[in-house]
């Protein structure tokens, strides 16, 4: 579907090169349309001399001639003169940092008239803490990061803003991207003492959980089904949840690929675990059995009255289950089979979960008792030792994994022939040499090894890929999560190779980056340069920024700003300190079933499945929000009282200094002119009109938009 909107050439792809002043949105089923025009405007190969299975084929040697200097300006040409100073330093500091450049970085980078003078503010961007900020939201979009289960309930998972913090400092510190890889896969077996090496594992814990399913198979095998698909998907860019009922149609993924690929997390084992080293330990463990000493006798008295009332409501839940997945939680740990490890954790997790007593469930005949030692136990709480940091990590049930089978018609039910792990037969036809700790089965490292190899054909291509699109709004190839033989054909198979080839001798990300924004491409003129509007995250980020609103804090347990006054949610209490409140996006609290609405009004996803690319919709709610939403209002008061106040009362000083912080530009003579008649003619005091006057600008494409 193309919708056609005539007031705004938003010139969102590489393929508004042939001119065209119309808008054009365009969904999932546009992308082999647009590939063919992006090809037609930039010379680029045919897609159909290419190979369907080009991405499973090793990456050439790079034909670049030797000694020149920007080898990408070759495989690449830009097509128009650069674009102006002004529109560059927007475009590079929005997309390495996702914020607008402030006035004085803006005049700094104007006056700097050395040759190197652009190579050194993109260097400064890159080294700078927001640049991780910005790189880790299309990540967590991509590995679908989420603060709550989803499902009915959507409980909160208070720890798992630890992984999002991990892949910030990840991207700041340009951590290699194979390390970053393995990390994620096998955090626990590469580095168990390394405590961020274990939260990287949150990778494998952002599946949605629905708390109450009693089918406990079924749910294993959900959860293993998701955490392949999103694997394969994110770091290597293809569809394998299309082999999983039958062999792929269209690309070379047999069903047997699909289990043994899913057989290296067949052991997985999900565990909340304090996050301290062996000396805190220690500490701590003295500390807390120095308090239990003193509580012991309250603990049982207690314990006395809530023992009936507990194990009634744990026999009501554990009556919902069959008896053979309810019968597991009575057999001895080291009696269970790997296999029955998992089921009785997932049975147990909702048993268990009914172990707490509330007074409504205490019989009124002991309730009085039961207050008063409730409250004594209240006190001696005030004493006991703080818990430790706890992250949500992933680890592996044993040395020993259940066994793989190959499902018929992708169904639990229906067992095949045993499989063992092993890599994607069109790339690699071998099972996997593991060798297992004594506390894991070290297949993960096996799988992690692998993809994180120099010579596998797709995780430096598929990288590279995601990096340009961020740049370019569509990338070489423009199905990022398809490299398949249904997927987009690249349209620089010769600049994607290159790149990738570079990528894989350092794995470094900033350094892509680099590369990218350094091009003739990317720094030409707009005429040749895909507009992009802002995503909900930066539009937020910028609006704050311009009104002086923004808090920079880094890292730490998520935030809720306030909602809108018609979203009544009891599961959103704002955060109590406002300036909490004003932190950048990426600390927003995202939960599946609530996201913050301006996110969601700009097209956020949901984060229950991996999105690699956010799609771009015009909406008339968008304009309503940015008109007369109540918090958009507020903003655009701070931002006329910050005017006011670095500006004064002359008019043509306010009218300049918010066109600079909103713009990043000074006003044209003819705006000048008109803010200036606005503000004289406005029926309200100075500060109303300025403040009138800067809510229009938040409002304008220009805004919304980066050149």
């Amino acid at each position: 579907m193309i919708e056609v909107n005539r007031m705004r050439p938003a010139e969102q792809d590489p393929a508004f090169a042939l001119g065209s002043r119309l808008d054009l949105r365009y969904n999932r089923g546009m992308r082999s349309c647009l590939a063919l025009l992006f090809v037609f405007a930039t010379g680029s190969v045919r897609a159909a001399d290419i190979d369907p299975e080009w991405a499973f084929k090793s990456v050439p040697k790079s034909a670049v001639p030797a000694g020149v200097r920007r080898p990408l300006d070759s495989l690449f040409p830009a097509k128009t003169a650069p674009a102006d100073k002004r529109t560059l330093i927007r475009r590079v500091t929005f997309d390495l940092t996702g914020l607008p450049p402030t006035p004085t970085e803006v005049e700094a980078f104007l006056k700097d008239e050395s040759p190197g003078a652009y190579e050194k503010l993109v260097d400064r961007l890159l080294a700078s803490p927001r640049y991780g900020e910005r790189q880790a939201l299309f990540w967590l979009d991509l590995v679908r990061f989420a603060e709550s289960d989803g499902f009915k309930a959507d409980d909160f998972r208070p720890n798992a803003w630890r992984y999002r913090d991990y892949v910030v400092r990840s991207f700041n510190d340009d951590k290699p991207y194979d390390r970053f890889i393995k990390e994620q896969l096998a955090g626990d077996e590469i580095d168990p003492e390394n405590p961020a090496a274990r939260i990287a594992t949150g990778f494998l814990r952002h599946s949605p959980y629905e708390y109450n399913a009693v089918d406990v198979e079924q749910k294993r095998q959900d959860m293993l089904n998701d955490i392949a698909d999103t694997t394969a998907s994110a770091f290597l860019g293809i569809t394998l949840a299309c082999a999983k009922c039958h062999d792929h149609k269209t690309d070379p993924i047999t069903q047997r690929d699909y289990y043994r690929f899913q057989a290296f997390f067949a052991g997985f084992w999900p565990t909340d675990e304090p996050i301290q080293n062996a000396t805190e330990k220690a500490a701590h463990a003295r500390k807390l059995a120095e308090w239990e000493a003193k509580a012991t006798a309250v603990k049982q008295e207690l314990d006395a009255f809530e023992k009936p009332v507990r194990e009634k409501a744990m026999a009501k839940e554990r009556f919902r289950f069959p008896k053979e997945y309810s019968n597991l939680i009575d057999l001895p740990v080291a009696e269970r089979s790997p296999l029955q490890k998992q089921l009785a954790m997932l049975v147990e997790r909702q048993v268990n979960g009914r172990a707490k007593v509330a007074a409504s469930q205490m019989p009124a005949a002991v309730k009085p008792q039961w207050e008063t030692m409730t409250k004594r136990m209240a006190e001696l709480e005030k004493e006991r030792p703080p818990e430790p940091p706890v992250a949500m990590v992933m680890t592996d049930v044993g040395p020993d994994c259940p066994t793989t089978h190959l499902l018929k018609r992708g169904s639990w039910r229906s067992h095949g022939e045993e499989i063992q792990p092993g890599f994607l037969s069109a790339i690699d036809d071998r099972d996997a040499a593991v060798k297992a700790t004594s506390h894991t089965s070290g297949r993960r490292t096996a799988l992690a090894e692998w993809i994180a190899s120099p010579k596998n054909p797709l995780t430096a291509r598929v990288m590279v890929n995601r990096l340009w699109q961020q740049h370019f709004g569509t990338g070489i190839v423009a199905s990022t999560s398809d490299f398949g033989v249904t997927g987009d054909r690249p349209t620089h198979p010769e600049a994607l190779d290159w790149l990738a080839s570079e990528f894989a001798r350092t794995w470094s990300v900033k350094r892509v980056h680099r590369l990218i924004v350094n091009s003739a491409a990317y720094r030409q003129a707009s005429p040749a340069f895909p507009r992009q509007r802002l995503d909900g995250e930066a539009l937020r980020d910028s609006m704050l920024s311009a009104a002086g609103l923004l808090n920079l804090k880094t890292g730490g347990p998520s935030v809720f700003p306030e909602l809108p006054a018609e979203i009544k949610a009891a599961n959103w209490k704002p955060s109590p300190d406002v300036a909490e409140r004003h932190r950048r996006s990426i600390y927003v609290c995202v939960k599946r079933n609530m996201r913050y609405p301006l996110f969601s009004l700009f097209d956020s996803p949901d984060r229950v499945e991996t999105c690699s690319r956010r799609f771009t919709t015009t909406t008339a709610p968008q304009a309503l929000t940015l008109l007369n939403d109540a918090i958009v209002l507020n903003i655009a008061k701070s931002f006329g009282a910050r005017v006011v106040k670095e500006a004064g009362t002359d008019p043509d000083a306010a009218i300049g200094r918010a066109f600079e912080l909103a713009l990043c530009r000074p006003p044209t003579t003819e705006e000048r002119t008109a803010m200036r008649t606005f503000l004289k003619n406005h029926p309200g005091p100075f500060a109303n009109a300025v403040t009138d006057l800067c809510h229009s600008l938040l409002n304008l494409n220009e805004f919304l938009y980066v050149d």
